[in-house]
């Protein structure tokens, strides 16, 4: 496209159609074998994993990303003292692949989760005493795994006492015996996620006041969807007093917007949130100036409470509007003080953060058809503290069902020569409303202190911890039967294969 804009001297477009787009980057082509070390108590001694992380033809922007750059999150949310990684990126004649919502951590979480049920079983131990018998305590932390992450914070096991208490876990086994009864295999998912967030760059905020006391905020990430107008706003109308609709929101528009990095990496809320509030306090500071200036009061004698600019122990004040109004009279400034309010500041964080859950689902499958069906799903999620609680949950739903969809039927099929089989939505399933029951989600906040909101990050927490609490489900429905493993993902086809083979082995 550059080269045809300059040999025409004029503007070239294309335009880029579904049919090329489902070409492009691939995620989660991954194939791990991992092996997981006890003592006779049941603690954990040591984990190994190898992988086989497909690159795809050549590598993308970020391509060894998911394969690499995440790998710390099959420590999981345990004290195992020792742990190993072993990748191995392999090209292939298929389409690059990427990162995708979660980026390297569900399939971590999934690993470890996997080998955590099956030990449980081969042991003859309850899979929910195995985690609790090696889960990281809240007195621990600040906690370095033996694998690259160092959490900040996090209740752990208390988000998992309160996923099962909401899944009824207690009752589960008089369920599944129901659901043989009538033929049906069920299952009951557990998984403990923890992912890596917000510790990419820095993120750049800013606050612009007009002549008439309007706000603009500027910011260098985007949102397609997420809501980031919306808690920059919510953010900004608290520390700063300011109407909400009054406020206006500019993303996108290089013109204007001076620094930023943009989106990914579930960074907005906490990297973009701690600069947004970088320069809010600016603007303050240049306010208290305005004011004191202007009441004849001593700055420190300024207070700053609801949008207003107040002596202390008098009714003297003024409000932001006003001051901002009087930042553009130079007459009306303090002596060598620039015309303007304008407050502009970054935000580097001093480590990641690491948004962590508990996920339980309860499944069914028909052995004659293979078809799994998810009969219930809850979560209890720390992303720290919580901004807006309608939008978190919208960012976990949509995570969940993204994971879902990957582990239910999504997949990318070539055949030997590369060239895809599943070219559109005709072929490649997507998950659907009818898919699902309602999710019933609740919170366990716990602030981190590496950004000044204490927020975690949410965008990616949904995906990271339903791909691996789905796969537990379906193992642990297939597991009487013997089934101890099964590609991913559980097509129909897939599992009612599985089921047929080890019916006839156990016959044999």
């Amino acid at each position: 496209m550059l080269w045809a804009a300059k040999q025409l001297g004029r503007p070239v477009k294309w335009t880029n159609e579904r049919s090329d787009g489902i070409l492009e980057e691939q995620a989660r082509d991954m194939t791990m074998a991992v092996e997981l070390a006890l003592d006779p108590d049941g603690m954990f001694t040591g984990l190994r994993v190898r992988c086989l992380a497909n690159m795809g033809a050549y590598l993308s922007n970020f391509g060894p990303l998911p394969a690499f750059g995440n790998i710390g999150g099959v420590a999981g949310v345990y004290l195992t003292p020792a742990i190993h990684a072993e990748i191995l990126g392999v090209f292939t004649n298929t389409g690059p692949t990427g990162p995708y919502r979660g980026a390297g951590r569900p399939e971590a979480t999934s690993a470890i989760e996997q080998v955590i049920d099956l030990a449980a079983r081969q042991l003859g131990l309850d899979r929910v005493e195995l985690r609790r018998r090696n889960i990281i305590p809240p007195a621990a932390m600040p906690y370095q795994t033996a694998l690259t992450y160092n959490y900040d914070c996090g209740e752990f096991e208390r988000n998992m006492d309160r996923a099962l208490e909401i899944a009824d876990a207690a009752s589960f086994e008089a369920r599944r015996t129901k659901a043989h009864d009538a033929g049906r295999l069920r299952g009951l998912g557990i998984a403990n996620a923890v992912e890596q967030a917000a510790g990419m760059f820095d993120e750049g905020g800013e606050i612009r006041f007009d002549r008439q006391g309007r706000a603009t905020i500027l910011m260098g990430t985007h949102s397609h969807g997420q809501g980031h107008e919306t808690v920059f706003r919510q953010l900004l109308s608290d520390k700063l007093g300011l109407d909400f609709e009054a406020m206006r929101y500019v993303q996108g528009d290089t013109d204007l917007v001076s620094y930023g990095h943009g989106t990914g990496g579930s960074r907005v809320s906490g990297l973009g949130g701690g600069a947004l509030l970088g320069a809010s306090v600016k603007i303050i500071d240049k306010g208290r100036s305005i004011a004191a200036h202007a009441l004849e009061a001593p700055e420190q004698d300024i207070e700053f409470t609801d949008g207003r600019f107040t002596v202390a122990g008098t009714d003297r004040s003024l409000s932001l509007k006003e001051i901002a109004a009087m930042a553009f009279q130079p007459a009306l400034l303090p002596p060598g003080m620039e015309s303007g309010l304008t407050g502009f500041a970054t935000f580097k964080a001093p480590g990641p953060t690491f948004p962590n859950a508990c996920h339980v689902a309860e499944v069914e499958i028909d052995p004659e058809t293979g078809v799994v069906r998810i009969l219930r799903y809850g979560a209890v999620d720390d992303v720290g503290t919580v901004m807006n609680p309608l939008l978190l949950k919208g960012q976990l739903h949509g995570g969940i069902v993204q994971g879902a969809g990957q582990i239910l039927g999504e997949q990318v099929l070539w055949d030997e020569s590369g060239q895809v089989l599943t070219g559109s939505f005709m072929d490649y399933v997507m998950p659907r409303a009818s898919d699902f029951p309602f999710f019933e989600i609740e919170t366990n906040p716990v602030p981190s202190p590496r950004n000044p909101l204490g927020i975690k990050g949410a965008g990616e927490a949904g995906t990271v911890g339903a791909v691996a609490c789905l796969t537990s489900a379906i193992l642990d429905a297939l597991a009487p039967l013997g089934i101890e493993e099964l590609a991913m993902p559980a097509t129909p086809e897939r599992v009612w294969r599985a089921i047929r083979d080890a019916r006839e082995a156990s016959k044999g």
